[in-house]
């Protein structure tokens, strides 16, 4: 089969978009297409401008005998603030107000559209970073890990409160939760993490970081390296967060149970950003 050029650009475009962060070498489009070289370099160079000009991400390229191409999922700061923007709008609402300062967060953590830009705003805070593993705590941070998992191009691993049989042999810890103090346990399968792999952690809410400390404690039973933490909603608190290098996107203030209403602001997203170039 002879490909146009039209359809080996789509058909190009999509193979990039589905295996972000992953080196192909150019041999592979050249005989998938049965194309020379020359033709696949031209046709990368018009992805690599459209995904830059429309903001879609980075198509690096490698040269030499082993190397390739990898596409590598971006965010503009308008796109990433737009996203900032519609959670707060629907965080806003009185109806999420929950006892003891908590939002009800569960329907936006199903939404699908939603959670895949979240996703692709924390990824492309790390895209220059070497992320092995995205780790996240049982329940509500699981469908940010996967999100910001399928940018990355790497696994997720679930850290659970008990041990299941289907896990196998387990590490477990005990830590202090931060913000109701009381001793609380973590448990993870050891065929979860590989010695020496660099982890993201994860959760959709943070109030002192006693779950993320945790989670820090237990990468080192695991003899692993901490590459960074994301955060969906980081309260305001009165006492010192346990945690202090991190992104959030959203940051809440207060929440008047009495008038009903909450406070919320922007996230550490861009001073965290600006801090790290």
């Amino acid at each position: 089969m002879k490909w146009k050029r039209s359809e080996r650009l789509v058909d190009m475009t999509y193979y990039l978009l589905e295996h972000p962060h992953q080196l192909i070498p150019l041999t592979y489009f050249s005989e998938l297409y049965q194309s020379a070289k020359s033709s696949i370099s031209e046709d990368l160079t018009i992805v690599k401008e459209t995904f830059e000009e429309k903001g879609i991400g980075l198509l690096m390229t490698v040269p030499g005998a082993a190397g390739g191409v990898k596409y590598i999922p971006k965010m503009s700061e308008p796109e990433v603030r737009s996203v900032i923007q519609d959670l707060k709008a629907e965080l806003e609402h009185s109806d999420r107000l929950l006892p003891g300062g908590y939002l009800f967060m569960t329907d936006l953590l199903g939404n699908p559209d939603l959670i895949n830009r979240v996703g692709k705003v924390f990824a492309s805070a790390f895209a220059d970073q070497q992320i092995d593993v995205i780790m996240t705590v049982a329940t509500k941070g699981i469908s940010i890990a996967h999100a910001i998992a399928r940018h990355l191009n790497v696994p997720v691993v679930v850290v659970r409160r008990d041990s299941k049989v289907t896990e196998g042999s387990t590490v477990s810890i005990n830590y202090v939760s931060g913000s109701s103090r009381r001793i609380q346990t973590m448990v993870l399968s050891k065929r979860s993490m590989k010695s020496g792999q660099r982890v993201l952690i994860t959760d959709d809410f943070m109030k002192v970081g006693g779950t993320m400390n945790g989670m820090k404690n237990l990468l080192e039973e695991f003899d692993c390296q901490l590459a960074g933490i994301a955060v969906l909603v980081e309260a305001e608190h009165a006492d010192e967060t346990l945690v202090d290098d991190y992104y959030s996107l959203v940051k809440l203030h207060e929440v008047n149970e009495k008038d009903r209403t909450i406070a919320l602001s922007e996230g550490n997203y861009f001073s965290k950003r600006g801090h790290d170039k």
